[in-house]
């Protein structure tokens, strides 16, 4: 569902004011919505740390010989209203024809009660990453559900929380599939022709530097043999026919392969299950459970497999444990998977989700049930028979076999012009084959009415539409019968499933699960390295707007001009932020980011004839995907050491670029460091990996300290990535969704990613990294809003209060704690680590810090990351004064309590910071033999007392949790 425009987004005409007019008709500024501190706040904070002003701090911060001495040459900002304004006018250029291209992609209805209280809902959106699930209990309970749905639909063990998007998520089954044979020198994976086209293009560029082979081709014919490890088939297929596969996996099975089966959740309901036909391995999109099409995305794509692999399932997954009063209690589980332990040892380099939109699905099941979703997936079936039916009394040729939604008509190549013309008369998109014989695609949904049934008919006989004829031929018709594949297993019986069909218990549920989750509404996110900013509202609010939410990811160009402008603003604006040439706004993750620059990085030597350069050299601090992704584009990793101030140590690098000067391939290198330091040498460094013939990949993590002050493009970096949920304002939600555009220079523009359905890229554009053009382009509004509002002073002055806010913090907790890194003139970035490890001398590890925080009602900072043992503070440029000083106040108190614990005071094992979190049943509870009180417990600091988020478990067992797996909803008896 998406909303109709609202009054303050209809039509006007929008004046662009002069810097002239706007002296005389003074606009409202966005950005002082959108900074925290006022005026009087940052003089406050700068007399506290010793400068005079804004420029004088950023001076004495960035290196000069990188600063940027001009303003950004993008436009001043805009009020909320003038800008909502133009928005809705990008969003009307769009035409929002109804789409039945299917290819994974249907339109469904989102219930509003979703709408209202999930997407719309900051309680929601602004959550980040349940790394610390005692306060995200209520996204970890909804993401079980979603594994629970998954489970059950595929018939398979177990389920992550979701992957990026379907061809994504085929690419990490084939790897699975690859690390998982028998046949260590098998090199080739089979991939089905009818599978989705964009899937067979994300699959290819994942296989090629990896060595895999991929052989596509009729699963019918196919012979296996050692050499092949894995097969990929669509089920239904690309052209809907519905085939039984379950000959085909013995086969693959007797050979040692795995099969992979990409499907249609929706058919599932009515189809047997890939798990009990044979497959190893179900990947698919969720999309059409609610989510908005949204030109392609953010929908959040599944992975099931068997409980033998469970160990190599990548992503996320959330399992089932104990708290210390032995009640159930949700976390991620098996978190030794994740690529910042494994590195470059990981076969994923996935670190995010669409949890989200994964919510979102798994509430849409949860709210129609199973009775309900079998009675959609019936009739979209029926109205598909019915489709069907009428063309063939036209005399058409309906491709034979059972099929669910999907049709394809084979004709003449001036036929299929014929019809597609008379369709586009009635602004209605058919899928357009050109893989041989010519014909036409339909795909049905859930929203699909008689009318557009009868003009489907009427655009293939060329008459016009006649709708009682369509009920006629409902009447003579009856649903196929499936026979063998007819499903017969029960789906969703678990009482969540069964539970919340009204409004009211559907509302309350996802309002109880919402109070169990710390967000943005309750406090400051300060994590390190991910820059939990404000997300605004009038961002937020054009993503469902019907003309971005409302249009198929392959519909025509010439129907998308609003989307087409709004990418050509963003590209331009990041480049010019970049100083780089040219943008790819495909990848639809920071990882996936990573790796579309490393693949256009890895392309350019092999253009130029330099196929020995395969070497990445990676510094020790790098965050995890780094080495993970060098290595799914094929590298050998290197790591490069750091000096004792936390900068790439440049001797160690001369050495190990002197080592590998023919093979070197690149240096991935993040700005400022990972240490949170703007290192002077950076251009030393670049100039260095240069002159061995190598690129320099910049990680845009930290991109947030440099906007408006400095550009990778100028300092030497070659390709870098943006996260466009951290410095450009898409919300985290949870843990996804995300956006990782990259920018180049000229010399590698040419690489950029192409696409197999919609022509995007360099001219000699490397594969699709995402299943859709432009990735999740649903979302990119919210940055093009940001940019737009706050304008190139707007977002320069919010990089300086980033800086600001950063020192502030690092300045008052250096009076109780070791800051460990700084640049010259003794000054942080946009983040500083707090070192706690003295504290052990008192018994207190940083695990205690953080599940003390959360009485106090904060998230805790990064923990153990880059330093093991320590605290990341990133406090961003979104809060205010008072909210750092009652963030360092909390930790000034937890410093008094570890000190009363090391001086005797307070019980070295029964104490708060040891029995943290306390939760409400713990206070409330007759008996207290605790030797503090009740209120130092729950209400240590006066804004407790005002308002008191409580942790919904108390602390959790993590060994327990793995050492037991459970991952999806337990029965309701365990929680009583």
């Amino acid at each position: 569902m998406t909303r109709t425009q609202s009054p303050h987004t209809a039509p006007r005409k929008v004046h662009e004011m002069s810097p002239a007019e706007s002296e005389i008709f003074p606009q409202d500024r966005f950005a002082e919505r959108h900074i925290g501190p006022d005026d009087a706040q940052v003089a406050e904070m700068l007399e506290r740390i010793g400068y005079a002003s804004l420029d004088a701090l950023a001076d004495a911060a960035v290196p000069s010989s990188i600063r940027l001495r001009r303003p950004l040459d993008i436009a001043p900002g805009r009020s909320e209203r003038d800008a909502l304004a133009e928005i809705a006018g990008l969003a009307r250029e769009n035409q929002v024809y109804r789409s039945f291209i299917g290819m994974g992609y249907s339109d469904c209805v989102t219930p509003p009660v979703l709408v209202r209280n999930i997407l719309e809902n900051p309680g929601w959106y602004t959550q980040y990453t349940p790394y610390q699930p005692e306060i995200s209990q209520g996204r970890l309970e909804a993401l079980l559900n979603y594994q629970t749905m998954i489970k059950d639909l595929t018939g398979l063990d177990i389920a992550n929380a979701s992957m990026l998007d379907e061809g994504t998520a085929a690419a990490e089954a084939m790897t699975l599939a690859l690390d998982a044979c028998k046949h260590k020198s098998a090199r080739t994976f089979f991939v089905a022709a009818d599978c989705h086209p964009q899937t067979i293009d994300v699959v290819e560029t994942r296989a090629h530097p990896l060595g895999i082979e991929v052989v596509i081709g009729d699963p019918a014919t196919f012979e296996f043999n050692d050499g092949v490890f894995g097969a990929l088939i669509q089920y239904p297929a690309t052209d809907g026919v519905v085939r039984d596969y379950a000959s085909f996996c013995a086969r693959a099975h007797a050979s040692g392969a795995l099969v992979t089966a990409a499907c249609d959740l929706l058919a599932l309901v009515l189809l047997e299950p890939p798990g009990a036909f044979g497959a190893d391995i179900a990947v698919g999109n969720t999309q059409r459970f609610g989510v908005p099409l949204g030109y392609g995305g953010p929908h959040a794509a599944y992975f099931a497999t068997r409980e033998a692999f469970k160990r190599s399932l990548p992503g996320r997954l959330v399992g089932v444990s104990i708290d210390r009063r032995k009640r159930p209690a949700l976390r991620l589980a098996l978190q030794t998977r994740e690529q910042h332990i494994r590195r470059e040892k990981a076969t994923s380099n996935i670190c995010t989700a669409q949890v989200l939109l994964a919510v979102i699905a798994g509430a849409y099941a949860a709210y129609h049930g199973p009775q309900g979703l079998r009675r959609i997936a019936a009739r979209v079936h029926r109205s598909t028979v019915v489709l069907a039916e009428g063309l063939r009394r036209q005399g058409k040729k309906v491709r034979p076999g059972l099929f669910f939604d999907t049709l394809r008509v084979d004709l003449s190549a001036s036929e299929s012009r014929k019809v597609l013309a008379a369709a586009d008369r009635e602004r209605i998109n058919l899928r357009a084959y050109g893989d041989g014989p010519d014909g036409v695609g339909v795909s049905l949904d859930e929203t699909t009415t008689p009318h557009e049934i009868a003009q489907i008919l009427a655009a293939f006989a060329g008459s016009k539409a006649d709708v009682p004829a369509v009920h006629a031929l409902a009447a003579d018709t009856r649903p196929l019968d499936f026979g063998s594949l007819t499903r017969k297993s029960a789906i969703l019986e678990h009482p969540v499933f069964n539970t919340h069909h009204s409004e009211s218990e559907m509302m309350r549920y996802l309002c109880r699960l919402q109070s169990r989750d710390l967000s943005l509404t309750t406090s400051m996110i300060p994590l390190g390295s991910c820059t939990m900013k404000l997300n605004a509202a009038a961002e937020m609010l054009p993503i469902t707007y019907p003309g971005f939410g409302g249009i198929h990811p392959f519909a025509p160009v010439a129907q998308t001009a609003g989307y087409q402008k709004l990418f050509r603003d963003l590209e331009r604006w990041l480049a010019e932020i970049t100083g780089f040439h040219a943008v790819s706004l495909q990848p639809n993750a920071g990882s996936q980011g990573e790796y579309a620059g490393l693949q256009v990085i890895r392309a350019y030597h092999q253009d130029r004839g330099a196929l020995s350069r395969n070497v990445c050299l990676i510094p020790h601090s790098a965050h995890g995907t780094n080495p993970a992704s060098a290595v799914m584009v094929g590298m050998k990793v290197v790591v490069v050491e750091c000096d004792e101030a936390g900068n790439i140590d440049v001797a160690d690098l001369r050495a190990k670029v002197a080592a590998h000067a023919t093979e070197l391939a690149a240096l991935m290198v993040t700005y400022p460091s990972t240490h949170g330091v703007f290192e002077a040498s950076i251009k030393d460094i670049c100039k260095i990996v240069h002159e061995a013939g190598g690129q320099v990949y910049m990680d845009g993590a930290n991109m947030n300290a440099q906007v408006g002050l400095c550009r990778p493009g100028d300092f030497g970096a070659d390709v870098c990535h943006l996260n466009l949920h951290k410095t450009f304002c898409i919300p985290h939600g949870g843990g996804g969704p995300g956006m990782g555009p990259i920018c180049v220079a000229k010399h590698l523009a040419a690489f950029l990613p192409g696409h197999a359905v919609i022509e995007t890229g360099g001219s000699t554009a490397i594969g699709a990294i995402s299943a859709a053009p432009w990735g999740s382009a649903s979302i990119l509004p919210i940055s093009w809003m940001y940019i737009r509002m706050m304008g190139g002073e707007g977002l320069t002055r919010a990089t300086q209060v980033a800086i600001l806010n950063a020192n502030y913090v690092a300045r008052r907790l250096s009076e109780h704690f070791p800051i460990l890194y700084s640049g010259a003139h003794g000054l942080v970035a946009h983040e500083c680590i707090v070192d706690v490890r003295p504290l052990k001398a008192a018994g207190v590890e940083v695990d205690d810090i953080a599940k003390r925080l959360m009485d106090f009602g904060f998230h805790a900072p990064t923990m153990s990351f880059p330093v093991v043992g320590t605290l990341m503070v990133e406090p961003t440029e979104s809060e205010s004064k008072e909210e750092l000083d009652r963030f360092c106040d909390a930790l000034i108190a937890i410093r008094e309590e570890a000190r009363a614990i090391a001086e005797g005071r307070i019980d070295k094992l029964d104490n708060p910071l040891k029995n943290a979190p306390h939760t409400q049943e713990m206070i409330a509870i007759d008996e207290w033999k605790h030797p503090y009180t009740r209120e130092q417990a729950a209400f240590p600091a006066p804004w407790t007392r005002e308002h008191k988020f409580w942790p919904a478990v108390a602390r959790i067992d993590n060994a327990y949790g793995d050492k037991n797996l459970v991952c999806a909803c337990p029965p309701i008896e365990a929680y009583s």
